[in-house]
């Protein structure tokens, strides 16, 4: 961690450097990981506030690649990578996949898009550091996935949980030769894990990561994990805070922040992620050392208040998956047409033809009340009314404030 602070203290006109001065830190050697806590948070927001690479601290002649995500006015969220980053990267990557029984001999479907999002490129580092073989497929286009599946016969398959579920609809329950997937960059739950395994018959594993830390890679599931994700704490120290910025227990939902520790091109102190999940320490008598998160529980940002109750959207994906009759298509819609009462509309789909869809309509509101304590309005619709996504993230939450609904049928 000393490392990191020293970086952006020495680093001229640095934000974070600046903070740190400000409470009376002025060399590494002032702070220890204990003093972590009392240290200053950085959010996305200082990041688009010095756009496009107010906080980078090494030389640009020094940066190999830039990445990034959404911003905000146009302007993406831009990370500068040193060659010392790319390979923090391809190590953690590497790591995660081999947790997941990729070796040498394995042959990695990557799914995800490339460019300047992460998702691809991590993957693509990580495989070819491990030494696997690495089918740079990207995002779309399903019907040469298939066939490169069928042809290939990889034995990894990696892409969004939304993209898996596509993918084993159009396969139609051939057997394939995947073993294992690693699936990541939107929120999923347990519910949507079961659903995948069985149309692909695979063992379904999380993967966490955001560019600004590194991107993919940052804590993934293993075999061995039991279905919390292991955090690579050698380079990324967690934390989980609450909404005053306090730290939480492990066991309870707070916002994760990381701190780098051998990142060189852009170093963070303390970034407030935006994400919740709960923290727990390694697999009791597992050989692993590091500290687990659990699944994420959702955005503080995507955090719906609806008539003061607190709903996440993970929690009605939850409830709506859990039903054998509901297919994994789905749409949230927050509805704030009328100020003085919102409502919660959810759009679905039945799994199957010959389901009674106003029954399934009701067992899901009471299902949903039961869960949340509200009551929502649930349409399930035709087959096929809710949108696909081949590309990037699933769209799976709308707000209507006037005009016409997001979705026909709601």
């Amino acid at each position: 961690m000393r490392l990191t602070v020293d970086r952006v203290l020495q680093a001229p006109g640095n934000l974070q450097g600046e903070r740190l001065r400000a409470m009376g830190v002025s060399r590494a050697a002032d702070v220890s990981l204990e003093d972590l806590g009392r240290l200053p948070l950085i959010s996305k927001a200082d990041i688009w506030e010095n756009y496009p690479f107010g906080l980078r601290v090494a030389s640009a002649e020094d940066i190999v690649c830039v990445h990034g995500s959404s911003g905000t006015g146009g302007r993406p969220t831009l990370i500068p990578y040193t060659a010392n980053d790319v390979q923090v990267w391809s190590r953690v990557m590497a790591r995660a996949l081999g947790g997941a029984g990729a070796t040498r001999a394995s042959t990695i479907h990557n799914g995800y898009g490339y460019g300047l999002f992460t998702g691809g490129l991590g993957v693509h580092h990580g495989g070819m550091w491990l030494g696997a073989t690495v089918i740079p497929v990207s995002g779309g286009m399903t019907d040469r996935q298939i066939r490169l599946i069928e042809d290939l016969r990889p034995d990894i398959l990696t892409c969004t949980p939304s993209y898996a579920i596509h993918l084993g609809e159009a396969l139609q329950g051939k057997e394939t030769s995947l073993k294992a997937g690693v699936f990541g960059a939107e929120p999923w739950t347990e519910e949507m894990r079961t659903q995948i395994q069985n149309l692909l018959g695979l063992k379904a594993l999380d993967i966490y990561g955001l560019s600004e830390i590194i991107g993919p890679g940052v804590a993934c599931e293993s075999l061995d994990s039991e279905g919390m994700l292991n955090v690579a704490e050698d380079h990324f120290y967690v934390e989980a805070i609450d909404s005053d910025g306090n730290p939480v227990p492990d066991g309870t939902p707070g916002e994760l922040v990381f701190t780098t520790l051998t990142k060189t091109g852009m170093p963070l102190i303390r970034y407030r992620t935006g994400d919740v999940a709960a923290l727990a320490d390694p697999v009791p008598g597992s050989p692993r050392t590091l500290k687990r998160m659990s699944k994420l529980k959702g955005r503080t940002d995507d955090m719906l208040v609806i008539r003061g109750v607190n709903v996440f959207p993970t929690e009605i994906e939850a409830v709506l998956l859990n039903d054998e009759r509901v297919s994994p298509h789905y749409l949230i819609v927050e509805d704030r047409r009328n100020p003085a009462r919102s409502e919660l509309r959810i759009a679905t789909e039945p799994f199957s033809d010959g389901i009674d869809t106003e029954q399934l309509e009701k067992d899901l509101v009471n299902a949903l009340r039961e869960r949340l304590g509200i009551t929502c309005v649930v349409k399930v619709l035709t087959p096929g009314s809710v949108p696909r996504t081949e590309v990037g993230k699933a769209r799976r939450l709308a707000r209507w404030q006037s005009g016409e609904p997001p979705l026909l049928g709601l």
